[in-house]
């Protein structure tokens, strides 16, 4: 008799469970705050440590939970906007065919250079992590993934961890991810890009560990290769195309990121100037690319409904801090949270937050909807104990995105397996002691920026 299959919550009911719990939080917390200070050269107020008191109870009402909704709606409401804006651009992109064209390209192009194709494909790959999180958008790519392994002898578990699986870890250790990093840095009040060298550095490092990982494995998988003959008709690049088109909109792309660093590190640009750039972005791509301005609509429509339930999840995660503001108990919880971390050495307490915020993502697969969710509370938390709140974003990125390698809860990663034929305990098995050495890379470079004082 097999064992009974636990099912989790959904995750939008998940988080309507979380506003309730934190309006019965209003009732039963005694409701305090800290003073806090402006600080000239950061430019943020910041939690005075050892002046937290008493305020008086204002407990949340039945109806304002409700009203809690729409306002956190209302609060993240740059956020959400900025994920549409990106989601619709990037599936407009899509739309031209200019992303499946360069992966076909490469097919065709490694299909005779044996296991070097993983970490060529793998560098490709992981950009598509780096900078948009890419997921759900690499399952329409498994038919010419396959394609490739069987012509290098490979399983189709190597196609996934190749691509699926080299895309999560670069968004784990991006520097730019706006999915990501980007609303982290929002969150915890720090400049867009900031501390990219050091996060450059440990993305290389990690990227060398699973693409070693992959080699590895599929040296002790190999089989025989499939005869080119066999595949050379399925490895026909695809009829109505319009090459040159194409390779403008992948340009175009291109220069929207150069243009993002720009505006970020130079003009100072936030989430309002970054989403009309990908707006642009898109609506030159889809012209460009010979959607016209129906197809380019129609682009931008699917990639709001595909992003309708990260926005919704970014929402409601912030109705869950605005019950517990309007009720005064967030400095509360601080405050209780802060009696057994602040007794441990700081590069505990950022170790303890990294391994929180891992069992956190298992109810809530939402990278973003974490952020608003959790680093509201910890940021507040950091200051107090004297944690760089980059530290604490960097905790917040390795610990929810190496669990995106390993969580059920991550429906893009199920649908790849499943559309690539693996058995989800089979990539278990190849993934754990590989996402075990990433989470010993994140461990060292969490205590190295401890020690330097990463800002």
């Amino acid at each position: 008799m097999s064992a009974p299959r636990i099912r989790l919550p959904h995750p939008l009911v998940l988080l309507v469970l979380c506003v309730v719990v934190a309006t019965v939080l209003t009732w039963a917390l005694p409701a305090g705050q800290y003073d806090r200070r402006h600080d000239e050269v950061t430019g943020r107020d910041v939690v005075v440590p050892g002046t937290y008191h008493r305020v008086a109870a204002s407990p949340v009402g039945a109806f304002e939970t409700l009203v809690a909704i729409p306002k956190g709606m209302e609060d993240a409401g740059s956020i959400i906007f900025y994920v549409f804006l990106v989601g619709g651009a990037f599936a407009v992109v899509e739309r031209t065919g200019a992303l499946a064209r360069l992966v076909e390209s490469l097919v065709r192009r490694l299909a005779g250079r044996g296991l070097w194709a993983i970490p060529i494909v793998g560098f490709a790959f992981a950009w598509g992590g780096i900078l948009i999180q890419m997921q759900e958008e690499l399952i329409a790519f498994v038919p010419v993934l396959l394609l490739l392994v069987r012509r290098l002898g490979l399983n189709a578990l190597t196609a996934v961890a190749m691509s699926m699986g080299v895309a999560a870890v670069g968004a784990s250790f991006s520097f730019i991810n706006p999915f990501q990093v980007g609303i982290a840095q929002k969150v915890a009040e720090l400049r867009p890009l900031s501390g990219s060298l050091f996060r450059c550095v440990a993305l290389a490092a990690a990227w060398v560990i699973w693409i070693g990982g992959t080699m590895r494995f599929a040296r002790r998988t190999r089989t025989v290769p499939e005869s080119p003959a066999a595949a050379e008709s399925s490895a026909e690049p695809p009829a109505g195309t319009s090459g040159w088109r194409q390779t403008v909109v992948l340009g175009i792309v291109v220069l929207t990121f150069v243009a993002f660093v720009f505006g970020v590190k130079v003009l100072g640009w936030d989430f309002d100037q970054l989403s009309a750039l990908f707006f642009l972005m898109g609506v030159a791509a889809g012209l460009i690319g010979g959607l016209g301005l129906g197809g380019t609509a129609e682009g931008y429509v699917d990639g709001f409904r595909s992003m309708a339930f990260a926005g919704l999840l970014i929402g409601f995660a912030r109705a869950i801090f605005v019950v517990l503001d309007q009720g005064h108990v967030v400095d509360t919880i601080v405050h209780g949270l802060l009696v057994p971390i602040a007794a441990l050495p700081t590069t505990l307490s950022a170790l303890g937050m990294m391994a929180f915020h891992a069992l956190v993502h298992l109810p809530v697969p939402s990278t973003s909807g974490q952020a608003v969710l959790t680093l509201p509370l910890l940021v507040p938390l950091s200051d107090l104990i004297g944690l760089s709140r980059q530290v604490t974003v960097l905790a917040y990125q390795y610990g929810a995105g190496l669990c995106e390698l390993v969580t059920p809860t991550n429906g893009a990663l199920m649908a790849m397996l499943a559309a690539s034929g693996v058995r989800y305990e089979d990539w278990l098995r190849f993934v754990l002691p590989v996402v075990g050495a990433l989470v010993a890379l994140a461990a060292v470079a969490i205590g190295v920026a401890v020690a330097v004082g990463l800002k």
